[in-house]
């Protein structure tokens, strides 16, 4: 973080110095949620929780270093005190990384959106690793996204950044307009609209509009503002009339201003095409997994050509840019040969089906393909058709063994077991425990595996099984 003395962060918080602070003492350090990750001159935020309140860990952030506290009722520690809970400390933290922000822009750092349904976070990640190649960056670690993750952010920014990438995400409409207020960028990237919250929003036209947000709090073309957006997703082709930024398309059609080529998949699951943008064109094997990744790549090399990068040197930036996020297509190969695909962080309809088609990528026609899925969460009334769908599609590209878990993902396997034709084993089981069971008695070598559901299922515990050559019991896996 740039520093600042404590009567200037409170001057910009709206907090009050207490207890025994001094207003002259600099916060130098990093800006942390977490006492254990405090550390000389850090400044500690104090949040209440479900379980614990952060106030009562500001004597042991004091005493890892920390200069001071920031929270909304009186410790005993060097304080900024915000009136009003926790809600009135989460706008001083947004208040704090606004001056931060607009000290890194001035001094010539680009702020860098991204959102989208799906995708975010490897977007994101991928950014990172390319313009990384141009100078200093600082992105969140995985979907550091919200309304508390963003400012942390934007708060690790210093003299030296050059750019700051930040995933935007949304659970209502005006979500991210008020967090384009925290790091207000310059470049804004819009990769899809689906239906993931579908049930918070109420319909795809609510989401395109709450996405819409990033391309609406763009500076104008004049001011160096750049929409970059989906040309295969007419939802987000439609927000070019929300902005007056200039805009640059990429997709897989020909009239995209960034594009793919001769797109084809290896036998790991990963995709070569040839890049096409400024007039250049280079070939790219991504490093990430997923055909589903090509969006994603052509997003990233559309604005690294706006730091100067052609064809040539974007590709060759993407191909060494591999998976940061955990359990986001994380792909890993056991001593038997057996493949597992671990994408367990989050699911939606459009992510379902694209890690879906990824295992029929990999596993091919020689190899024996399961999927274990839980359930998609937040899709309100279109819930039970959604998992009909996805259980059809599993079936129609020709899953071997399908393995749903918990109640609500059930109707997955009614929808497998109406294709006709279809030679696989559907089998339902309660949670993770009974997943691990269930693929400990059916896997052989070479086989794939992936799995993947929303985050309340917790079904990384069973990759990590799988991982461990499934030799614990059930019990132990929940």
């Amino acid at each position: 973080m740039i520093a600042l003395t404590l009567d200037r962060i409170a001057e910009i918080t709206r907090t009050r110095i207490r207890g025994s602070a001094r207003p002259d003492t600099a916060v130098t350090g990093p800006v942390v949620v977490d006492s254990r990750q405090a550390g000389p001159g850090s400044l500690f935020v104090a949040l209440g929780g479900e379980r614990t309140d952060g106030h009562d860990f500001a004597g042991a952030a004091l005493a890892a270093g920390a200069a001071a506290v920031l929270g909304s009722r009186p410790v005993e520690a060097p304080q900024l005190l915000a009136d009003g809970g926790d809600d009135e400390v989460v706008a001083a933290l947004g208040r704090l990384a606004r001056e931060v922000a607009d000290r890194v822009t001035a001094a010539g750092a680009d702020i860098v959106g991204v959102t989208g349904s799906s995708g975010k976070t490897t977007t994101k990640d991928l950014l990172a690793q390319v313009l990384g190649g141009l100078g200093p960056v600082v992105a969140p670690a995985g979907s550091f996204n919200n309304e508390i993750g963003h400012p942390l952010t934007v708060l690790r920014a210093d003299a030296d950044t050059r750019f700051v990438v930040m995933e935007k995400a949304a659970r209502g409409i005006g979500h991210i307009a008020h967090l384009c207020t925290i790091a207000p960028p310059r470049i804004g990237v819009v990769l899809n609209v689906g239906s993931a919250h579908m049930g918070e929003f109420g319909g795809r036209e609510a989401i395109a509009q709450a996405k819409g947000e990033l391309v609406e709090a763009l500076p104008s073309a004049a001011d160096g503002g750049v929409a970059v957006l989906n040309a295969d997703d007419d939802a987000v082709r439609a927000m070019a009339a929300r902005t007056s930024a200039r805009v640059v398309t990429y997709g897989r059609g020909e009239d995209a201003d960034v594009r793919a080529r001769d797109v084809r998949m290896d036998g790991a699951g990963r995709a070569a095409f040839t890049l096409e943008m400024n007039g250049g064109s280079a070939p790219v094997r991504l490093a990430v997994v997923g055909e589903h990744q090509v969006h994603n790549a052509l997003a990233v090399a559309a604005v690294a050509a706006e730091f100067g990068m052609d064809a040539a040197a974007a590709a060759a930036a993407l191909a060494q840019a591999g998976p940061v996020s955990r359990w986001r297509m994380e792909v890993g190969e056991l001593a038997d040969g057996t493949t597992v695909v671990n994408d367990a962080y989050n699911a939606n309809p459009e992510s379902m089906a694209a890690a879906l088609r990824t295992l029929g990528a990999i596993a091919g026609d020689r190899r024996r393909s399961f999927a274990v899925l839980g359930a998609m969460a937040e899709l309100g009334g279109k819930a039970r058709e959604a998992h009909e769908e996805t259980g059809r599609l599993a079936a129609s590209l020709g899953v071997d063994g399908l393995i749903v878990v918990g109640e609500e993902a059930a109707p997955i396997a009614d929808g497998a077991a109406r294709v006709a034709g279809w030679q696989g084993e559907a089998v339902a089981v309660p949670d993770a425990a009974g997943a691990a069971e269930a693929l400990r008695t059916r896997l052989r070598p070479k086989d794939v595996v992936l799995v993947k559901g929303s985050r309340v299922a917790g079904l990384e515990k069973v990759a990590e099984k799988v991982a461990e050559g499934l030799t614990a019991s059930g019990k132990d896996a929940q």
